[in-house]
C-alpha cells in the first residue's frame, strides 16, 4: 500500500489548484468568445490573479518536485494571497450587483471622448457598455463574480494547504 506523505499531498493540492484554476479561466474566456458575454472592467481585473497565480502554482510544484520545499511553500503562500485577493474582488462585485454597496465609479464607461458628433454616433452604435453592478448571468443565485469569489476562495485554500503541508514535510526532513 502506498503511503501518502505531506509532500505528495501538497503536490496533489497544487495539481488540483492548477487544474481548477485553469478550468475557471478557460470557462471565463469561453463565455466571452463563444457565448458572447462582454466582460466589464472589474471582470477583466478578476482574471489577473489567474494569470499570475497559475504560473506561480506551476513554479511551486516544480520546486517541490526538486525538493526545494521552503521556496515552494513561499510560492504557495504568495498564490494563497493572490487568489484571496481575487476572491475579494469577486465578493466586492457580487455585493455591488446585489446592491449591498456601491460599485466602482465609471465601470462600463469609455476611456476617451469622440472627436466629433459623427464619431460619437458611430461609437454608440458599435460599443456595448457593460456595467460592473448588473449581473449579466446567474446560476444558482450567483453571478460570474459570485462564482469567481467561490472558486478563487477555494484556490486560496488549496494554496494554503499546499504551503502548510510542504512546511510540515520540510520539518520532517530536517528532523
Amino acid at each position: 500500500m502506498i503511503q501518502a506523505t505531506p509532500k505528495s499531498l501538497a503536490n496533489n493540492a497544487a495539481i488540483l489548484l492548477f487544474t481548477v484554476g485553469l478550468a475557471a479561466i478557460a470557462i471565463a474566456w469561453g463565455y466571452q468568445i463563444i457565448g458572447g458575454f462582454v466582460p466589464c472592467e472589474l471582470c477583466l481585473e478578476q482574471r489577473v490573479p489567474y494569470y499570475v497565480g497559475l504560473p506561480l502554482t506551476l513554479a511551486g510544484l516544480f520546486l517541490s518536485l526538486e525538493n526545494k520545499l521552503g521556496a515552494a511553500a513561499l510560492l504557495f503562500c504568495a498564490v494563497t494571497v493572490i487568489f484571496a485577493y481575487g476572491s475579494g474582488l469577486g465578493l466586492y462585485q457580487a455585493g455591488a450587483e446585489w446592491g449591498f454597496w456601491l460599485g466602482p465609479n465609471g465601470c462600463g464607461g469609455s476611456s476617451g471622448g469622440p472627436d466629433s458628433a459623427a464619431d460619437m454616433l458611430s461609437a454608440l452604435q458599435s460599443t456595448r457598455l457593460v456595467s460592473c453592478t448588473e449581473a449579466s448571468w446567474r446560476f444558482l443565485g450567483l453571478s460570474f463574480a459570485g462564482w469567481n469569489a467561490v472558486v478563487s476562495g477555494g484556490l486560496a485554500v488549496l494554496g494554503l494547504v499546499a504551503a502548510l503541508l510542504l512546511r510540515r514535510s520540510g520539518k520532517m526532513v530536517a528532523a
